[in-house]
Parts: structure tokens; C-alpha cells; sequence
């Protein structure tokens, strides 16, 4: 009979790449995970894993079922949420998941105001890229997004919120001066982030390639930008205070403002914990959210 733990084992043996690794994370033997992970074999009647040199890798079917084994784990633990939080809301847990920029200009303003309202409900976070976060709710391993606009890809979300979000040039003060965006290095997040790919959709549009600077991060790349070493595509709310200052200013590039709201994406159906969240979201007109129209 599958279980949850021949599941998992299959899961972290495919996430951590050796039985060795996969044990230490689940706190078992190793051939506890060996064992486990045949059992999953002789069960499905094709085999998971082979030998390759002293270590083992999924076999094609392995690396196919995996996928079905992850979503499975995720579906039960969701299940378990919804089950817990039906029955007493205030006291359920919510997992969300959003993009670095939300995470850092949005999510604490929204997850302190939903607690002192609600202080029973135990909130937990993932902030990573665009391309980490959307996987996320496909996979049923999070019960909210906090991004831009969902990938066509993503079938059956439902966007509950909306909150206003502009994209603007922006770079140093001496910058202005015979502004020529060609001429400068732009500043880049890392491949996975979403705003990275609009600004190369729109340098691709403009047919200009200009010297390119990739950082690691939202606060690297503006930080970078602030010390002088060129020019970036940011949201207007996360540079505010630096435009207000003068140390950045807004540059003129065509095809700009762009106008990239956020959005609170789940899934169709939702625990009473995570609509607790998104009716508070709504409700507190400070936090900028409005419903879908």
C-alpha cells in the first residue's frame, strides 16, 4: 500500500540526489529510504531508481512519477489544513508564498495587520522569484501567491486582490543628463525574476542591447543603482523614499510607466484560514488591495 513516507522518501531521494542525503533529511536510515522507495516500485510495478556508479538516479519513470508523488503530499497536507481550519478558523495555519519584491514592499504590512486581528492563525512565508513561487501553487505546496499577473500555463487560479504597482527607469542623479539608455549598464535581478524578463522584453522592443549587470537580488539592485553603477526597471513603491530624496530619479525610456498591479492568487478552492486572510486584505482599505471588478 503507498504511504506518505514511501512518497517522501522518493520525493527527498529525488531533491537531494543520494539515499545518503535523503535520510539525513528525513532523520531515517538509509535503508530505511532504500526499502522504502522499492516498496514504491513493487507496488507501481516499474522501477523508481538505478544505479549510477556508487550513487542511484531516478529512472525516466521515476522522474515522472515524482512529480504525481509531490503533488500527492502536497494535496494531503493541504487537506489537513483545510480539515483543521474548517473547523476552527481562527486557530487554522496559511501558506503563502510571493515574489522578492512583494515580500519585501507588500507582505509585512499585510501579515502584521492580519495578526493582530487574528493572532491565532499561524502564517507561514516563502519569499523566492517568479519562477519558484508559481510552481508553488501548482503544486499545491501554498495556499496564496503574492505576485504579478499568473503565467497563462497556470490553469484554475482564482485572483482575489489587486493592489496598484508601476514599473519606472530609474537611476542616478547625474544619470539625466543627455539620457541615452543604450549607453548605460542596466542593472538585472536574477534570471528567474519576473521584472527581469519585462525589462529585456522591453530593451528587445527598443532593439538596444545595452552592458548588462546582474544582482541577486530586489535591495542589490537598487542599492547598486543608488551607488552609481547604472540604471534599472524597478517598481515606483519600492524606490520612493530614494526618489523623494533625489538620489534616484526617474529616467525617460519609451514604453514607459508600465502598469504591473499585484496580485493574491489561489486556487479555486481555499481553507476558512486563508479566506480569513483574504477577506482581512480586502477589508482593510490601508493595506491598498481592492476585488476584482
Amino acid at each position: 500500500m503507498t504511504t506518505n513516507a514511501r512518497l517522501r522518501a522518493l520525493v527527498e531521494l529525488a531533491e537531494a540526489g543520494s539515499v545518503r542525503a535523503a535520510a539525513r533529511k528525513l532523520v531515517v536510515t538509509e535503508s530505511s529510504v532504500s526499502s522504502s522507495v522499492t516498496a514504491l516500485s513493487a507496488e507501481l510495478g516499474v522501477p523508481l531508481v538505478e544505479r549510477h556508479g556508487r550513487s542511484v538516479r531516478l529512472t525516466p519513470a521515476g522522474a515522472r512519477y515524482v512529480d504525481y508523488a509531490r503533488r500527492i503530499l502536497n494535496l494531503h497536507a493541504e487537506g489537513v489544513l483545510a480539515a483543521r481550519g474548517e473547523a476552527d478558523p481562527e486557530h487554522g495555519s496559511v501558506r503563502l508564498a510571493a515574489v522578492t519584491t512583494a515580500g519585501e514592499l507588500l507582505i509585512p504590512a499585510m501579515l502584521a495587520s492580519f495578526r493582530a486581528k487574528h493572532p491565532g492563525v499561524v502564517l507561514r512565508l516563502e519569499v523566492a522569484p517568479r519562477g519558484r513561487v508559481w510552481p508553488l501553487l501548482a503544486e499545491h505546496a501554498t495556499d496564496l501567491v503574492v505576485a504579478g499577473r499568473p503565467p497563462d500555463s497556470l490553469r484554475d487560479t482564482c485572483v482575489h486582490a489587486v493592489s496598484p504597482n508601476t514599473l519606472v527607469v530609474v537611476g542616478p542623479r547625474d544619470a539625466r543628463s543627455g539620457f541615452d539608455p543604450a549607453e548605460h549598464t542596466w542593472l538585472m535581478r536574477e534570471p528567474e525574476s519576473g521584472i527581469r524578463a519585462t525589462c529585456e522584453l522591453m530593451l528587445l522592443r527598443q532593439d538596444i542591447a545595452p552592458p548588462l549587470m546582474t544582482l541577486g537580488s530586489h535591495g542589490a539592485v537598487v542599492a547598486a543603482a543608488v551607488a552609481g553603477l547604472g540604471i534599472t526597471l524597478v517598481s515606483r513603491q519600492a524606490v520612493r523614499h530614494q526618489l523623494e530624496s533625489g538620489v534616484l530619479v526617474e529616467l525617460p525610456v519609451p514604453g514607459t510607466p508600465l502598469d504591473r498591479p499585484w496580485n493574491v492568487v489561489s486556487q479555486p478552492d481555499i481553507t476558512a484560514s486563508t479566506r480569513l486572510l483574504i477577506e482581512h486584505v480586502l477589508a482593510d482599505r490601508q493595506l491598498g488591495w481592492r476585488a476584482i471588478d
